[in-house]
């Protein structure tokens, strides 16, 4: 089994083939199929990819990630493979191109081994809402993997893949990352190309990886990363670094100190704060607490954001142009309702609803229009923030992974969020990254928010607290 590329290195050093690292993988993933982290795997198109590496390695051509096996969250389009984000609405639909990043990453000759189960659309924070049944936490089956990259978070920690891609559009690669004990990071927005990412909410979405030690996550982002003529949004500044990550020097890193204080925190996460900030001090670091006082508006404003976004950008399955089409409809007005009645989950629906009322006319002004205003508000007071301090840091969740079907409340599910929802809402980068253990045997995971692209301070830090 291996977990890092370095090791997948090492065993192509001794002699080892990509196609025989790939038939590995494909070993780990058939031993853990119960947990249906994945709804596909590449198998054929993997083995052939793999080969072709392995001529480019005997040739001296290979490129930078050369071996690495990578899975894509079930929203990432891969030319001529199917692309459902765990939806029947897009049942044996293939898509026709590859996400920017997909086309990224095999340029480098990393191999795509399959697609993973998410939430269905990427909404959802336990991962129990895709169409294809919920993916098991590999640490605790009886406890949810997080969402909606939770099919993502499972194969890295599992040893399917190396690294995997999620996107996170709230929280949805480092909530999962948080309940599986491994490393997800979500970029500055923009800072990664959108284009071939099925959308949820565009102002908000972005593509980011999971893996198991920081050397590729940031080697996986520094080959992602760049303008993109297909996406508007891209950011053409530079990295600013490379794979080496640099030391950290003496920093002022903040707290949140409603985060800390917040009654719904469990109290080891709050211990383990605590102990991260005197551990911080004592390396010489300034850490002082910071009063953020909007703490309690960051997820309302987010789904009335959202909602209204996915509203939108939901509109185009409708049953005419692809995808799911009702067998029971008659003429176009039935083959609308029945098409997209049957063919989006339970919370789809939902939150399309709830968008298409945000925007409806005589509320658009009272949700739609304020939500964009507390929206400035929120960047407004986090930059602030980042003009005295160099680094925030707070707990990634509230509490470890729960068990399945423990939260049936939506809005108890949706304060899920209330740590990762601002990186979303201000478009700051954010990683989260195991940091000890809760009594009850599941992983704690502490998150590192830095200014807009400033990524390398964030990996910095990270790299500091992971070892020490």
């Amino acid at each position: 089994m291996y977990k890092t590329f370095s090791e997948v290195k090492s065993a192509l050093s001794a002699g080892k083939s990509v196609e025989s690292i790939v038939h590995s993988y494909l070993e780990q993933i058939e031993k853990h199929k119960d947990l249906n982290a994945f709804l596909e795997v590449f198998t054929e198109s993997a083995l052939d990819q793999a080969r072709l590496v392995d001529q480019k390695i005997t040739s001296g051509k290979a490129g930078r990630l050369a071996g690495m096996v990578i899975g894509l969250k079930d929203n990432i389009c891969y030319k001529g493979h199917a692309v459902s984000a765990s939806s029947k609405i897009l049942g044996g639909f293939e898509s026709l191109y590859s996400a920017t990043v997909v086309e990224r990453l095999l340029a480098e000759d990393a191999v795509i081994i399959g697609r993973l189960n998410c939430d269905e659309f990427a909404m959802g924070s336990s991962n129990e809402n895709s169409a294809y049944g919920p993916v098991k936490n590999n640490l605790r089956p009886t406890h949810v993997p997080g969402g909606s990259s939770g099919g993502s978070a499972v194969s890295v920690s599992a040893g399917m893949c190396t690294v995997a891609l999620g996107s996170d559009t709230g929280g949805s690669i480092r909530q999962p990352a948080s309940f599986t004990g491994t490393i997800g990071f979500k970029p500055t927005y923009g800072r990664v190309s959108r284009y071939g990412l099925i959308a949820y909410a565009s102002s908000f979405d972005q593509i980011g990886p999971f893996a198991n030690n920081l050397e590729d996550t940031v080697l996986v982002l520094e080959i992602m990363a760049g303008k993109d003529p297909h996406d508007a949004t891209s950011s053409s500044k530079p990295l600013g670094f490379s794979t080496e990550i640099p030391a950290i020097g003496k920093k002022k890193i903040a707290y949140l100190s409603e985060a800390l204080e917040n009654e719904n925190v469990d109290p080891e996460v709050r211990a383990m704060m605590e102990k991260t900030i005197a551990d911080l001090r004592a390396q010489g670091h300034t850490v002082e607490g910071v009063s953020f006082p909007y703490l309690d508006y960051l997820v309302p404003t987010y789904y009335v954001l959202t909602t209204a976004e996915a509203s939108s950008n939901l509109s185009r399955f409708d049953g005419v142009h692809y995808g799911y089409q009702s067998p029971n409809a008659k003429g176009v007005e039935q083959t609308y309702t029945l098409s997209r009645s049957e063919g989006f989950g339970t919370e789809v629906k939902r939150r399309i609803m709830a968008g298409t009322f945000v925007l409806s006319h005589g509320f658009y002004d009272a949700y739609y229009t304020k939500g964009m205003k507390v929206r400035r508000v929120l960047k407004n007071k986090t930059n602030e923030i980042f003009t005295q301090y160099d680094l925030l840091i707070l707990p990634t969740t509230p509490s470890t992974a729960f068990e399945f079907g423990s939260i049936n409340d939506p809005i108890q599910m949706y304060l899920q969020d209330i740590f990762t929802v601002h990186a979303n809402l201000t478009g700051n980068p954010a990683i989260a990254i195991p940091h000890g253990m809760h009594s009850n045997g599941l992983p704690l995971s502490l998150q590192i928010m830095a200014d807009d692209f400033n990524e390398e301070a964030i990996f910095s830090l990270a790299n500091q607290i992971m070892h020490n």
